[in-house]
């Protein structure tokens, strides 16, 4: 009975350390992916119009690639953890509790904010990746606004994950109903 009471315990605490655990991961990522645009700009460019020639910027890319790999790690965990919560119709959206439809509308805009936060990543790692001056398009802000896409992303995947627990709560309290309609 105490091991059982333990688990239990265990289980009720673990929900917000998970919550805290992918915010700060989120909110390090974009902290890495600012401190990525800081050092990018340290090094010499020459820009007319559109097109940019500059060196690359070694720290750039380490801290571009960690904000990169934080943000992927913070989805992935909220998403192992929280469960999976998935809604086939339209009717079954609209027959859902509201758990439910949050979980559903924060997987949807964190994917989306994954996938717009993660390429910008790494487009701006990818261009510091170069062992010589490169010239091309220029990519500014691209750091910038890959790290503000992972604060965002931290409050959407956090929802994301409250409202699956949740959503698995109940319906795991919810009286099941036989094949009687």
């Amino acid at each position: 009975m105490d091991k059982n009471t333990g688990l239990i315990k265990m289980e009720k605490n673990i929900g917000p350390i998970t919550c805290a655990l992918i915010f700060i991961m989120d909110i390090v990522a974009g902290i890495l992916a600012i401190e990525a645009e800081i050092a990018q700009n340290k090094v010499k460019n020459l820009t007319m119009w559109v097109l940019e020639c500059r060196d690359p910027s070694y720290q750039a890319f380490k801290l571009g690639m960690a904000a990169a790999v934080l943000l992927a790690l913070a989805h992935t965990i909220a998403n192992l953890l929280g469960g999976c919560v998935c809604v086939w119709s339209k009717e079954e959206l609209e027959k859902a509790s509201a758990n439910k439809q949050l979980a559903v509308a924060s997987l949807i805009f964190s994917w989306i904010l994954l996938i717009v936060g993660f390429s910008m990543l790494i487009l701006g790692t990818q261009s510091n990746s170069s062992a010589r001056k490169s010239c091309g398009i220029a990519h500014n802000r691209v750091f910038s606004v890959g790290g503000i896409l992972c604060f965002i992303h931290g409050l959407f995947i956090v929802a994301y994950f409250v409202s699956a627990t949740a959503t698995v709560k109940e319906e795991k309290k919810a009286p099941q109903h036989g094949g009687n309609a």
